[in-house]
């Protein structure tokens, strides 16, 4: 075995550049001759565009250039693409909505992109953006995710009636509603899940260059993945051949899915570029990005659970308006779609369900991917309606969830919304979280919280997500014997995870190479082959493209040292980066194998020269991570105050490469769903429009003194569905966390009774429960 292998915590070899400061973000980098933009944003959510008088900013001192949406048009430039098609029920396509990179028409969010200044410096373009009139006849605005498909709403466009873009469905309609006729009882829970903003720790930043004799653009960027990027802003936007258009991405301050997808400052800087032949900078700042970067999440539901007289489940129907925003993002209607709604059957065993989404069109920034993308918000719909349905019947949380619970032999499992689980021990896992976070230990703990008036909760949540599947990735792994270095090109991009570590020690342990032997290369369209970050699949799918190619270089070598040392194949055994006749003292390495391979006259009839391979990982089927979340929590019902005292996860991630990362992925995963579910809050004013959470003054990020220290565990079980036996974990515990917090704070505020409470749980509306109920006793 090399330095190290598969299953070791390891920790992150970039750590060490990162944490000294050698990391180059994309605002590092910098080009002879820059100048810099300024984007000229809509002040008002809903008008018509009536005019834009730009001829006092063009004379400003140091201006450059500056375009509108009439420039837009004139140059030919493409409006920003979404990229997956939905069939409504009625069997028409999802209405599109004409996105250009600058207004034209009309502004339908506040934060909409209206003129791009560049000058020589920033704050001359800042200056000069002063200078620009833009007359805008103010229109009534609708930001409200129901209420905007209502009658008498605002009607963001003509051609799209009460702002739905459309009407889906998923599941057996028909069963489903002879499944609630026949129930013994229905449970119906009606809930919101909250908008958030993203905000990565990185803002968002552009740099574009031009090349006029060899007419090649490059954009350096922020991104989760060059060559689909490339492939989008040149096919789709900037109407110019591939080649022609190079992506880099350096360092990554955290993408959770936002960065993806082009937002209209990358090709605009490209395009300003190539107007001006010179470098063109753009970097947002904090407050820009909560009116400009994509945002997550924020649906309206309506769920129902049908049981018999056993509180078995007999059918689920669940009713979903999801805002996308006032355009519709990349991914925007596959999110709450086919990304999300099979993951509304959990991990329970229903005979039938039927799940309808209408898509929503708001005057509110455009909604996208947010870590999860979909199956966070699928998941505290089940996990809320289920701890509903178990206090109605007079169950406890376990109870409900053991009577329904897809049991081991009934693996591998097709749900009623069609996919199919391979692998897992749902009860198990249950109850191996409960033992840890000490369930049967609550009621003296509870006693003596009671005892300083304080109330105390406890909340449990099951997940399951699908990820892991999708597009194939490339491993592309070359050999250089003089240096004796391998270098391995990737599309996945880093944001956080720890790929750097991860794959190499994916390498280490098939080759037995040291780590410090290896070259990781990500991050350039020029080279690296197409891949992507998200969904939970860069080492479900990227990592056992490196494994492939690991052990094609194995086998090819074995062939060669066979010829080389003049025995049969069969008689060659690879062990620590060293190929050996079995028996004997004869050995070569595996650089001055390939070394020699480099010869053809070294090399067994019909083998091409080299050691060098590419592999790829196309997955036959998405993984299914799947655990159960316990979190404990006090309130001071005097100030509506909470905190979590213990939290709990026990997690099944099937085969193991690197405990150490897992646990900090699903660290941070957790922090985000506690910060959705206590205090992020993205709240726009319903008559302008305008968003009232603009800033971290208003709009609360979760802190290290909010959370306690996780007692994070595995029981793991194999997945069946790719050669390394793993499944996702990057986005796991964003699913878990929400559902489990507010369940522990219905549970306090109930105690046995049913309450509702609503993401996020802040502490006045704590307060307002908890004095609700005290009114009450």
């Amino acid at each position: 075995m090399g330095q190290f292998g598969i299953g070791q915590s390891v920790t992150r070899i970039e750590d060490q550049r990162l944490l000294t400061g050698s990391g180059k973000y994309t605002d590092d980098v910098q080009l002879e001759n820059e100048a810099h933009a300024f984007v000229l944003r809509s002040s008002v959510a809903h008008g018509n565009l009536k005019g834009i008088d730009t001829s006092a900013a063009k004379d400003a001192p140091g201006v450059l250039l500056v375009l509108t949406g009439g420039d837009v048009e004139a140059d030919g430039i493409g409006p920003m693409p979404n990229m997956f098609p939905v069939e409504s029920l009625d069997g028409t396509t999802r209405h599109e909505t004409h996105r250009p990179l600058l207004a034209q028409g009309k502004v339908r969010h506040v934060g909409e992109p209206v003129a791009l200044i560049v000058a020589e410096t920033l704050a001359q373009a800042r200056d000069a953006a002063e200078l620009v009139e833009v007359d805008i006849e103010e229109l009534p605005a609708a930001t409200d995710t129901f209420g905007a498909t209502q009658d008498g709403a605002a009607q963001l466009w003509d051609h799209m009636p009460n702002n739905t873009c459309f009407d889906w469905g998923k599941g057996d309609r028909d069963a489903t509603e002879a499944a609630f006729a026949k129930a013994d009882h229905v449970t119906t829970l009606e809930l919101i899940n909250n908008r958030v903003v993203v905000n990565s720790r990185e803002p968002r930043a552009a740099i574009g260059d031009y090349d006029a004799d060899s007419g090649k653009a490059t954009l350096y960027t922020s991104s989760q993945g060059t060559v689909g990027l490339r492939n989008t802003l040149a096919d789709a936007i900037l109407k110019m051949d591939q080649d022609k258009l190079r992506v880099i991405t350096g360092d990554v301050g955290g993408g959770f899915g936002m960065k993806i997808f082009p937002h209209p400052e990358q090709p605009m800087v490209v395009w300003a570029a190539k107007k001006l032949e010179r470098p063109v900078r753009w970097t947002s700042e904090r407050s820009e990005a909560f009116l400009s970067d994509i945002q997550g999440r924020d649906h309206v539901t309506k769920a129902e659970v049908a049981c018999d007289k056993d509180g078995r489940f007999l059918g689920l129907r669940v009713t979903t308006y999801a805002n996308l925003g006032a355009y519709l993002s990349h991914f925007a209607t596959y999110i709450p779609t086919e990304a999300g709604t099979a993951m509304l059957n959990g991990l329970y065993a229903f005979p039938t369900a039927w799940a309808n989404v209408k898509g929503v069109m708001t005057n509110t920034v455009p909604t996208d991917a947010y870590r999860g993308a979909g199956r966070p918000e699928a998941i505290y719909c089940i996990e809320r309606l289920v701890d509903k349905c178990a206090r109605e019947l007079g169950l406890s949380p376990d109870e409900i969830r053991r009577r329904n619970f897809i049991q081991p032999d009934q693996l591998p499992f097709t749900t009623s919304l069609g996919d199919t689980y391979d692998s897992g021990n749902f009860t198990a896992i249950m109850e191996e979280g409960m033992k840890k976070a000490d369930w049967d230990g609550f009621a003296k703990r509870r006693a003596e919280s009671e005892k300083r008036g304080m109330l105390r909760g406890i909340g449990m949540a099951t997940y399951v997500e699908k990820c892991g599947g999708g597009n194939p990735e490339v491993a592309d792994v070359r050999i250089d014997p003089d240096s004796e270095t391998i270098t391995f090109y990737i599309g996945t991009m880093s944001n956080g995870q720890g790929h750097d570590t991860s794959y190499k020690q994916i390498m280490s342990d098939r080759l037995g190479i040291d780590t410090d032997n290896m070259v990781m290369v990500q991050g350039d369209s020029d080279v690296v082959p197409p891949g992507l970050t998200g969904g939970s699949r860069s080492v479900t799918v990227g990592g056992v493209a490196v494994s492939k190619a690991s052990e094609e270089i194995a086998e090819k070598g074995r062939k060669v040292a066979a010829h080389m040392m003049e025995t049969a194949e069969a008689d060659i055994e690879f062990a620590d980066g060293t190929f050996r006749v079995a028996g004997t003292d004869r050995s070569m390495s595996l650089f001055e194998v390939a070394k020699a391979a480099l010869d053809p006259a070294n090399l067994p009839e019909g083998m091409d020269p080299g050691l060098d391979t590419k592999a790829t990982q196309q997955p036959d089927a998405p993984t299914f991570p799947n655990g159960c979340h316990i979190c404990e929590i006090e309130i001071d019902p005097t100030t509506g105050g909470l905190e979590v005292q213990r939290y709990t996860v026990v997690d099944d991630f099937g085969d193991i490469i690197n405990p150490l990362l897992i646990e900090g992925q699903v660290h941070g995963g957790v922090v985000q769903g506690l910060g959705q579910a206590l205090h992020e809050h993205t709240v726009y004013d319903e008559s302008s429009g305008q968003l009232v959470t603009g800033s971290f003054m208003d709009y609360r990020m979760p802190r290290a003194d909010d959370v306690p220290n996780f007692d994070f565990s595995m029981r793991n079980e194999r997945c069946t569905t790719n050669p390394l036996g793993i499944k996702g974990t990057g986005e796991a515990g964003a699913i878990g966390a929400p559902a489990a917090v507010i369940n522990a704070i219905v549970e306090a505020l109930g105690h046995g009774a049913v309450v509702d409470v609503d993401m996020p749980a802040t502490p006045d509306v704590i307060w307002a429960l908890a004095n609700q109920r005290m009114a009450a006793e």
